[in-house]
């Protein structure tokens, strides 16, 4: 499991599991609960690059990013770091 630390959103943490490109399991901690389990179980079994076209550059009122958002740097980061490859 990778943990990212998001930037400018309400989570303090981001926890990745992927199975090559494809997100296994996604578990934010903080943030609204009720949206994020939900953003959580429709990720599920779907490329990075898929939920990238829909979520990535998804901004949060003012704020310059959104929970999404993050969570696409954060599949991005986990795949960068080896996440998912086999041992």
């Amino acid at each position: 499991m990778y943990t990212y630390i998001p930037q400018g959103v309400c989570p303090k943490f981001i926890n990745v599991e992927l199975d090559g490109d494809k997100v296994k399991h996604i578990e934010f901690l903080g943030g609204c609960p009720g949206n994020l389990k939900a953003i959580s179980k429709i990720s599920e079994g779907h490329r990075i690059d898929e939920l990238a076209e829909l979520w990535e550059g998804n901004t949060c009122g003012k704020k310059p990013t959104s929970c999404t958002d993050q969570l696409i740097k954060a599949l991005r980061a986990a795949k960068a770091a080896g996440e998912g490859q086999p041992s």
